[in-house]
């Protein structure tokens, strides 16, 4: 049962640094919960202000429904109310409702609707699919505006005005003209949330068309660097902001876009640069190479502490 409402559970990922953790596999692709729970706990230490389990950093396309909803079981039990746990859900509709209730079974205190499956949509269709969902929970929803479900601002603000647990929009579109029209139209009736891969390069733009958070990945395996990176963005120190990216993000994004489906293999990667293995990849996706790991070991031994310093 959710320990939080729609409007709570909102207010406090709007406050601070989203943490996206990935999902622990062992060597034969299972689910790992013993690591996965010991990781959930070292993430806490570094204050998040949320945490969203399976997620696409989580490899939330690869799991089972049983798979997800063990893995969100596992994150609230390791969190214990410490910050909310926001559950996927996904895919077609039933899929995506069944999720919904088994997170909310389970104890999360949200929901990132995922971009429905392989089709594209009218505007009336994806409102259907993403009202199923919110009428089928009683927690709030956070919809994920990316790929082959785009709400226009149109859209979105009948959804609010029928379905009072549609709380939050991440954006993963990167249109500035769209997101200012949303903004514009929906004001502070919504959390907003970034979502583009690597979503500091975007954050200090973004923070003036109100989006006051964003998912963070490299949150997995460098989250001093990540809190202090948000703290530069949100006193709005370009400064800092940009001498992070510089050192650092734009480097990752770098070994990042040498192949396809490495914004999530890179964190993985990353945890066992720094000590803190969580296991394979899934399938369609793949491990980086040798040498690219090497490359972001090294990067990650450069990580400049002076950002740091002055958070």
């Amino acid at each position: 049962m959710s320990r939080m409402t729609p409007a709570e559970m909102a207010r406090q990922i709007g406050s601070g640094l989203l943490s996206f953790p990935v999902t622990h596999f062992r060597a034969d692709h299972g689910f790992d919960a013993a690591p996965y729970r010991a990781h959930v706990s070292w993430l806490l230490e570094h204050g998040p202000a949320g945490l969203f389990a399976a997620g696409g950093t989580g490899e939330f396309f690869s799991l089972s429904p049983a798979e997800v909803e063990a893995v969100v079981r596992a994150a609230v039990e390791e969190t214990a109310g410490r910050v909310p746990v926001i559950a996927p859900c996904g895919m077609a509709t039933p899929i995506a409702i069944d999720l919904a209730r088994s997170a909310e079974a389970a104890g999360a205190d949200g929901l990132l609707l995922l971009p429905n499956y392989l089709v594209n949509a009218e505007q009336e269709g994806l409102a259907a699919h993403v009202e199923a969902v919110c009428r089928s929970t009683r927690l709030g929803v956070i919809v994920y505006n990316r790929d082959n479900a785009i709400l226009n601002e149109d859209t979105l603000a009948r959804l609010c005005e029928r379905n009072p647990n549609l709380v939050g929009f991440k954006d993963g579109v990167g249109d500035i003209e769209l997101m200012t029209r949303v903004y514009a139209r929906m004001g502070e009736r919504l959390t907003y949330v970034g979502g583009l891969p690597t979503a500091e390069t975007f954050a200090l733009p973004y923070l003036e068309m109100g989006v006051t958070t964003y998912s963070s990945a490299i949150f997995n395996f460098v989250p001093e660097f990540a809190q202090a990176f948000y703290a530069a963005v949100r006193r709005r120190d370009r400064e800092a902001v940009f001498q992070g990216l510089r050192d650092f993000v734009l480097p990752y994004i770098a070994i990042r876009n040498r192949r396809k489906g490495y914004a999530v293999s890179i964190v993985k990667a990353g945890c066992a640069a720094v000590g803190r293995p969580a296991g394979p990849v899934r399938a369609p996706l793949t491990d980086l190479e040798p040498a690219e790991m090497e490359m972001l070991k090294a990067l990650i031994a450069r990580l400049p502490k002076q950002l740091a310093a002055a958070a």
